[in-house]
C-alpha cells in the first residue's frame, strides 16, 4: 500500500495493534516519568514537511534525553537551548566542509527546505537514552523509510552511525546514500570528521535536479 501524505500513513498505522500498544506504553510512562519530547512535538518532523517535498532524509536514533532539548527533529534543539555534543560536532563539520558558522541550534529551516530529520525512536525518558527502543517506534519509522525509499523520485539518505546504516536495505536503488560514523563524541573520530556530508548532499541534489539546501538558515 502506497501513501501520498503523512496523514494517510499515520492514520493507517495508528489502527494497527503495534501502534495502539505503543501508545498505551508511552501514555503510561508519561504518567510516571518525564518523557521527551512533549506530546505535541512527537510527530513534528512530519508537520513541517509534506511527504512530496522530501529531498533529504537524515536518520537519528532517539530524542535528546535532558529537559528542554528534544523538539521533534532529529539532532535539533530549540534556539535558546545549548547545543548538545552531537549537534556541536555536526556544526563543526559543517564549518569545516562549507565554511558556515551556524547561529541557531534549531534546525527547523533545514526541515522547511526539504530535509526530513527523523529519529528512528520518537520518544525517550529523562536521563535514559534508548528507554523506548524496541517498543514499536521502529516499526513505524521503518515504514516511513520504506515508503520514501521505494519511491522513484530520487532523494538523498544520510546514515550516520551503525543504527542508521542498518536501514540501508530499506532504501531503493533510485536514491543516493551518504554514510559515515555517528557525530557523537564517542564515534565522530571513526569517520565523521572530514566526511563533508553537507557539500556532498548538495552535489547529489544538483545531480538529481533539486535545489540545494542552504545550511546556514
Amino acid at each position: 500500500m502506497k501513501f501520498s501524505t503523512w496523514q494517510e500513513l499515520i492514520d493507517h498505522e495508528s489502527n494497527l495493534e503495534y501502534w495502539q500498544e505503543l501508545d498505551r506504553f508511552v501514555t503510561s510512562r508519561r504518567s510516571q516519568v518525564d518523557v521527551y519530547p512533549d506530546r505535541s512535538e512527537v510527530l513534528r518532523c512530519f508537520d513541517l514537511l509534506d511527504m512530496a517535498d522530501v529531498k533529504v532524509v537524515v536518520l537519528g536514533q532517539d530524542p535528546y534525553h535532558q529537559p528542554g532539548q528534544a523538539n521533534g527533529l532529529a539532532f535539533s534543539v530549540n534556539s535558546d537551548c545549548k547545543a548538545p555534543p552531537s549537534l556541536r560536532n555536526i556544526f563543526a563539520e559543517l564549518n569545516s566542509d562549507m565554511g558556515i558558522d551556524r547561529h541557531s541550534n534549531d534546525l527547523v529551516n533545514w526541515a522547511k527546505q526539504g530535509v526530513l530529520l527523523l529519529n528512528t525512536t520518537l520518544t525517550v525518558e529523562r536521563d535514559t537514552p534508548g528507554a523506548h527502543q524496541g517498543k514499536g517506534w521502529e516499526t513505524f519509522t521503518d515504514r516511513v523509510i520504506s515508503e520514501l525509499g521505494s519511491e522513484m523520485s530520487s532523494k538523498v539518505f544520510v546514515l550516520w552511525g551503525a543504527a542508521a546504516r542498518q536501514k540501508r536495505s530499506l532504501i531503493g536503488q533510485a536514491h543516493s546514500v551518504i554514510e559515515s560514523a555517528h557525530p557523537s563524541p564517542l564515534s565522530a573520530y571513526r569517520g565523521f570528521w572530514g566526511s563533508r556530508p553537507f557539500s556532498r548532499i548538495n552535489d547529489k541534489l544538483t545531480a538529481l535536479g533539486h535545489d540545494q539546501i542552504d545550511w546556514s538558515l
